[in-house]
């Protein structure tokens, strides 16, 4: 497969599901085969504007067909390993969109299978493979700035509350937490690692989903992480490092493709990364390279940090008593 296409197929075609095959298009070795929905008209919509060969009307059916190397699985949380489950049996390699799935038992029994079956899984959190992000990264690993003495990152905008849509439908995982809480958290995770103790508090709408959590991560050495959700107001969404010699702020929208601000002695340097796209080609180039080599597992989003990522979201949920 050194120099193979490799051929997509799209399980779920909603908003998240356009932005994957919007920068699929920028991919000279990769292309769109297939797309599976539940309304065969949806699905042809779809495939007609992304160029698509292939139109499916099950994800039972999708799975069937021989020449596809990989799937995006794009379906509510709740849906995540059903689905992933459905494509590893039938030996397609998947994406599978953030979170992994809604607790770690879900993630545990994924990843045993992807294992057993010997093909390839990653958790698509694309901001990790971003260059901005990568590049921040860099400054913690090498210490450009000193060591990182307390990390503040929030996610948020303002959705009038709709009991119809999948953002606050809580048997579909909705709610602040699972969607865009777990932002702040991999930027936590990614860059501080473990924490020694978790605080948390959180709010909600009447049906019991989860309208904003706040959430305090504790280290050794006095480090901390402020880390904010919420679907009732609109934030900065900014990821603010403090080194011992530098301020070093990932401009709004942190997460997505962004700037970087270093902040020293009073002056205010920012780094351009001049992107051209949506910014999810990064995360689909890393990952059809390691189809092509034969990998069952990402080097970067590895299957111990998708472990580490769900448990931490399942720890906050136990301390705001959030139930599924």
């Amino acid at each position: 497969m050194k120099h193979k296409t490799i051929k997509w197929g799209i399980i779920g075609l909603g908003n998240i599901a356009h932005k994957f095959a919007t920068d699929l298009l920028t991919i000279d070795d990769a292309t769109l085969h297939a797309v599976a929905s539940r309304s065969k008209e949806k699905a042809q919509k779809f495939a007609t504007k992304y160029n698509a060969t292939e139109v499916y009307d099950s994800y039972e059916s999708i799975v069937k067909d021989p020449n596809i190397d990989a799937i995006y699985i794009a379906t509510p949380h709740a849906l995540h390993k059903e689905n992933t489950l459905l494509c590893l049996e039938n030996g397609i390699a998947v994406l599978c969109e953030k979170p992994f799935a809604m607790n770690s038992s879900e993630v545990d029994e994924m990843i045993s299978k992807a294992k057993e079956n010997n093909v390839l899984l990653m958790e698509a959190l694309w901001t990790y493979f971003l260059p901005h992000y990568q590049y921040v990264l860099d400054l913690i690993k090498n210490r450009t700035h000193g060591n990182v003495l307390k990390l503040e990152a929030d996610f948020g905008f303002y959705r009038a509350f709709d009991n119809s849509s999948r953002l606050f439908n809580k048997d579909l995982g909705g709610g602040s937490l699972l969607d865009i809480g777990i932002y702040p958290i991999f930027t936590a995770l990614s860059t501080l690692g473990l924490p020694n103790k978790i605080e948390a508090n959180a709010t909600f709408f009447d049906n019991g989903t989860d309208s904003s959590c706040n959430i305090l991560f504790q280290y050794e050495n006095y480090i901390t992480a402020h880390l904010k959700s919420t679907l009732l107001e609109d934030t900065p969404t900014e990821a603010t490092f403090y080194f011992e010699n530098a301020i070093v702020k990932i401009n709004s929208y942190f997460h997505a493709p962004s700037t970087v601000s270093i902040i020293k002695e009073g002056e205010e340097e920012i780094i351009e990364f001049n992107y051209k796209t949506i910014g999810y080609n990064y995360e689909t180039i890393h990952f059809n390279n390691l189809l092509r080599k034969g990998k069952i597992e990402s080097d970067i989003m590895s299957f111990q940090f998708s472990k580490h990522l769900i448990r931490l979201l399942d720890q906050v949920r136990e301390v705001i008593n959030l139930k599924y």
